[in-house]
């Protein structure tokens, strides 16, 4: 057999040092965990460089790249079989800026599936109305019975409409805590019906995409639009994505369910997959607890107390945090994370390539 043993160790080398970090994170802290897909990782990196340490025993030229390469496989092995480590410390900060936002981001498929969904459901519902207007009553449930009237009307009330001072401020209070507790029913409800394969997970996300399709027609078929904009966009913009990223978690626990292409029992899948629901389901209720606050005390507030201009601004401003957050802290590499938030740098990794090129064709 004919080994180009340069080449090898030149693509192997990226493994090498990825397994070498692994191994310091775990050495640094003594309650690190690391969950499934980075466990699964570093087993794998573990199995390649096991493998590319046997290949190279078989040649004597490298005692060098040998023995070290032998020294890291031994201290991932170490790691693998350590059951005597302490439990995990909670950080909350760790689980806001690196798990939630990469639970997310790394499951981007069934996150645009949900958003498709709603998105279907947002045109059948606008379509709906405008073949049928008389349908709205059909469409939007009896607990918005305000949005079922003329829009232009209900502008021109809520335009006219007086702030009382304290009663305003009691009743947006009270207001606040009956839409985060709704709105958090309603995001567990479209999580948890995803244990009826999906089924009840894609009903949910359809129907308030009907909703808010029908809405937004009407409003802008009346001329409205601004309004609405005014209006919506304040909590919305993280309303809805916090209402899509639960039927994220509806589809992941439907794909659990299923098991399509999964080697493991059911409950197996169960357990692995829990862990992630609980994330997203703990995300969403922090991001309902804004859009609930928002809604409450400064969505309801119209021209002539609160320009539409300054609100659509805020909105668009929650808009590109929002992006911005889970593109930035959902993306990088979890390695580099660790290496940043310590101020380390990395310790130096000697190459084990020879400086003697013409040495690396063996048979």
């Amino acid at each position: 057999m004919i080994l180009d043993l340069d080449r090898f160790i030149r693509r192997e080398t990226p493994f090498w040092e990825e397994l070498q970090s692994f191994v310091w994170e775990l050495e640094r802290d003594p309650h690190a965990r690391l969950d499934f897909d980075r466990l699964q990782r570093f087993h794998y990196l573990y199995e390649r460089a096991a493998g590319g340490l046997g290949k190279l025993a078989t040649y004597s030229l490298r005692p060098e790249t040998s023995d070290w390469l032998e020294q890291l496989v031994a201290a991932a092995y170490a790691e693998i079989q350590d059951g005597n480590r302490p439990p995990s410390r909670f950080s909350f900060r760790d689980w806001f800026f690196r798990v939630w936002p990469a639970t997310v981001v790394r499951h981007w498929r069934a996150l645009l599936l949900s958003a498709g969904i709603m998105l279907a459901g947002s045109f059948f519902g606008a379509v709906v109305l405008m073949v049928d207007p008389a349908a709205k009553g059909d469409l939007i449930p009896e607990g918005f019975s305000h949005l079922h009237g003329d829009p232009s009307e209900r502008v021109a009330g809520e335009e006219s409409r007086k702030s009382s001072g304290e009663e305003d401020k009691k009743w947006n209070s009270a207001f606040s805590a009956r839409l985060m507790t709704h709105n958090t029913q309603v995001a567990v409800f479209a999580l948890c019906l995803g244990i009826l394969w999906g089924v009840g997970t894609i009903l949910v996300l359809f129907y308030n995409g009907v909703i808010l399709g029908a809405v937004a027609f009407d409003y802008a078929a009346a001329g409205e639009t601004v309004f609405l904009l005014g209006w919506l966009l304040p909590h919305g913009i993280v309303e809805i994505p916090a209402f899509l990223i639960a039927g994220q978690g509806g589809l992941l626990l439907a794909r659990a369910v299923v098991g399509w292409r999964n080697q493991y029992s059911l409950s197996a899948r169960m357990r692995l997959i829990l862990p992630k629901l609980v994330t997203i389901l703990c995300g969403v209720a922090l991001m309902l607890i804004w859009a609930g606050l928002v809604e409450s005390f400064l969505s309801q507030d119209h021209e002539p107390q609160l320009p539409y201009a300054a609100k659509i601004a805020f909105g668009l401003a929650e808009a590109v945090v929002l992006v911005g957050f889970f593109a930035h802290f959902g993306r990088r590499d979890a390695n580099k994370d660790l290496q940043r938030d310590l101020g380390e740098k990395k310790r130096p990794f000697h190459s084990p390539l020879p400086r003697n090129r013409s040495a690396g064709r063996l048979k």
